[in-house]
């Protein structure tokens, strides 16, 4: 299998809002933080305005891996193809091959060369390394193009640069893993990943840290989306965190070491032509 990888890029999405903006949406819900015993408790007292404190706020770049690639196979089969003739016809002959026709038709053995494109695209936490199914390729608008150093810049107070843990050759492989398409062949030719985008994207989220009671509560708010999220965590010990500018991996030699020498991407069904009739 053959694995061919674009340049990897850094993308950052723009905030829709700002850290005061943040902070009026995620108010509202921050008894609701605290879940369903302390709203219950509001109903019998409801809270005083000091009863909850913001005790912590952080704005932070959160990183994602957004991948898209197309699998190629080429191969080869022999497949038995029946051509429906006039009644009159009992004999035919293609490219020197006879044969007879019966009950108005004719098998003709026929060796077919066939290529196929299978295209995907993942979203991946470059935390975590999981799936980011809320995410998609559109999570992207708007994003700007940014380099290392550019973006080591950018962890300014209150903000919190996250570098991702799971790197760009696990979330490839996984990509390429999940594919898995059936063809039915009898000789492969080629088999081809190739790989259009590697982008390793940060958006901005808002956290709000409250406590109540001795309790610790926390509210996020997406600063793309503006969405209100209840839990969540704060990544203060980040702050101040300085980024090394060569944070990306080399991905070609690293992920080229994580596929199994001859390992096959396609699930090739063995096609037996002479008996097996064409079923597209």
């Amino acid at each position: 299998m053959d694995v061919k990888l674009v340049e990897e890029r850094i993308l950052v999405l723009p905030d829709h809002f700002d850290l005061v903006a943040a902070e009026m949406r995620a108010g509202p819900r921050r008894l609701d933080a605290f879940g369903t015993l302390a709203k219950m408790s509001g109903l019998l007292a409801k809270p005083k305005l000091g009863d909850i404190e913001l005790v912590y706020k952080e704005r932070r770049l959160q990183p994602f891996w957004s991948l898209r690639c197309t699998a190629i196979c080429a191969y080869e089969r022999t497949r038995t193809h029946h051509l429906k003739l006039p009644a009159e016809v009992r004999q035919i002959a293609i490219g020197g091959q006879t044969s007879e026709v019966q009950s108005r038709s004719a098998s003709i053995p026929v060796l077919e060369t066939c290529r196929e494109e299978f295209h995907k695209e993942a979203v991946f936490d470059a935390r975590s390394g999981q799936p980011a199914t809320e995410l998609t390729q559109s999570a992207k608008t708007g994003a700007r193009l940014i380099s290392p150093e550019a973006l080591a810049a950018l962890g300014v107070e209150h903000t919190v640069l996250l570098p991702p843990q799971a790197k760009a050759a696990v979330v490839i492989r996984d990509l390429v893993a999940s594919l898995n398409p059936r063809i039915e062949a009898d000789r492969l030719i080629e088999e081809t990943v190739v790989f259009e985008t590697i982008d390793l994207c940060y958006r901005p989220i808002y956290a709000f840290r409250y406590r109540r009671q001795g309790k610790e509560a926390v509210v996020e708010v997406d600063g793309v989306t503006g969405e209100v999220k209840l839990g969540g965590s704060t990544f203060e010990a980040y702050l101040g965190k300085m980024l090394e500018p060569r944070f990306l991996i080399d991905v070609g030699a690293e992920t080229f070491n994580l596929f199994i020498p001859g390992a096959t991407l396609v699930k090739v069904l063995v096609v037996k032509g002479m008996d097996l009739r064409d079923r597209r």
